[in-house]
């Protein structure tokens, strides 16, 4: 671990999902209508990684490996950070810091004015959820890596120290000034669900089945919470959705086609509801549960207190992307390289902007009307076809970043590269 310790400078914050709780909801209100493309900044790889906005500045990560500082409101780059490895972390940013991973292994603490490294953390080294015959390939015996391990898990800094989780199966705690380690939790696999924390608790999932509740002061298990298995195809089984804390309860979604309802304090679940895969983090507000789903894809609302499906809206194809809710708004992602804007209140599709990655759609991935193209992203049950089929969604534009939004502007990444500011 290396320590560069620089006075920080006070200000605003944002990190994943907005807050420590990942709500999810910005104060502002998106594009009612959509104008068009405000300005595109072309990175070096896939943009996975959400942006965060911090007076006028839009924070993100790449797969090229880098962490990008642009101006919000032109586009201009003011300063990139280059690791060793695919920036798919959301950073955080906390009193003139940016914090987040890479897939390098280290967790990164730089000047969030000029980029200048203050602190790098190394971990045991990142990885992807991995299991024998996943998802059903051949051969059987093969370990094979998750191809739909999107993500990396992005930091979560409140009270001088930084939450995070890494593909070492660990939940660390670091000084968010020096780097160094308060503590260290251990699961038992991958860990790249985001922490929340909320009332001294850090709340995370991990791909072992189980959310925790840890103590944040010293890493003490609270409680955990035990999610579906399948032992045979591990399809159904995993948590890559973060969870979101509001009002004494913690909300997520899980592989094993379960969104969540469970107590904060004892994590003792109120209830269940069975759908499909959710890999996106839900918003909650107004008595209302919002995520987005993978097959079939939708975005749909729950109510709050029962679980109870009020209704959803058809998407073309998985959204792993987490809806950010701006005025009578839900703005997501999906695969299909589509950014919806679904108004709530009518319970229907507002508007819809398609990269230009997803209209040339140069490897079939996708049909005309945006779902997935079977016959061409599945030919068979070898396991390498599986990572040749998220490939191909990614260079047809899929997008994962969830959306921020901000003066009337919506910002996102694509895996064409490309960061977005649509208005």
């Amino acid at each position: 671990m290396l320590a560069l310790v620089v006075p920080a400078a006070l200000g605003a914050q944002a990190m994943f999902r907005g807050d420590p709780a990942h709500s999810g909801r910005s104060g502002e209100t998106g594009p009612a209508t959509l104008k068009g493309v405000k300005w595109t900044v072309k990175t070096g790889g896939p943009v996975v990684s959400s942006p965060v906005l911090v007076d006028g500045t839009l924070y993100v990560g790449s797969d090229d490996g880098s962490l990008y500082a642009v101006e919000a409101g032109s586009g201009a780059t003011k300063w990139k950070f280059a690791t060793e490895g695919y920036v798919r972390s959301t950073p955080a940013i906390v009193d003139g810091t940016a914090y987040f991973g890479s897939y390098d292994g280290f967790i990164y603490a730089v000047d969030a004015a000029t980029g200048q490294l203050r602190w790098k953390f190394e971990t045991a080294g990142e990885r992807k959820f991995s299991a024998k015959g996943l998802h059903g390939s051949r051969p059987k015996q093969q370990v094979i890596a998750d191809a739909w391990d999107c993500y990396l898990s992005s930091p979560t800094v409140v009270d001088g120290r930084v939450h995070v989780g890494s593909g070492d199966g660990h939940v660390y705690a670091l000084d968010a000034r020096s780097g160094e380690l308060r503590w260290k939790f251990a699961t038992q696999d991958v860990v790249h669900a985001s922490p929340a924390v909320v009332d001294g608790v850090v709340y995370v999932g991990s791909w072992d089945t189980f959310l925790y509740a840890l103590d944040a002061t010293n890493g003490a298990l609270k409680w955990k919470f035990k999610t579906g298995e399948d032992p045979e195809n591990h399809n159904q089984e995993g948590i890559q959705s973060s969870p979101t804390v509001v009002e004494g309860v913690v909300y997520f979604g899980c592989r094993d086609f379960h969104l969540y309802a469970v107590e904060a304090q004892t994590g003792t679940q109120r209830w269940k509801h069975k759908i499909t895969w959710i890999n996106a983090t839900p918003t909650v507000r107004d008595g209302r549960v919002y995520a987005s789903t993978s097959i079939p894809s939708m975005f749909f609302a729950l109510d709050a207190q029962t679980g109870e499906e009020v209704y959803r809206v058809e998407l073309g194809a998985p959204a792993f992307s987490s809806p950010t809710l701006a005025g009578d708004l839900a703005f997501v992602g999906s695969f299909n390289g589509r950014l919806y804007a679904v108004d709530l209140a009518g319970r229907k599709i507002a508007w819809v902007y398609e990269t230009d990655a997803a209209k040339a759609n140069v490897r079939q991935a996708l049909t005309p009307e945006g779902q997935l193209n079977s016959p061409v992203l599945f030919p068979s049950r070898f396991f390498e076809k599986m990572t040749v089929a998220v490939d191909h969604l990614l260079a047809s534009g899929a997008i994962l970043s969830s959306p921020a939004v901000e003066q009337g502007r919506v910002y996102f990444g694509s895996a064409d590269g490309a960061i977005y500011a649509l208005e």
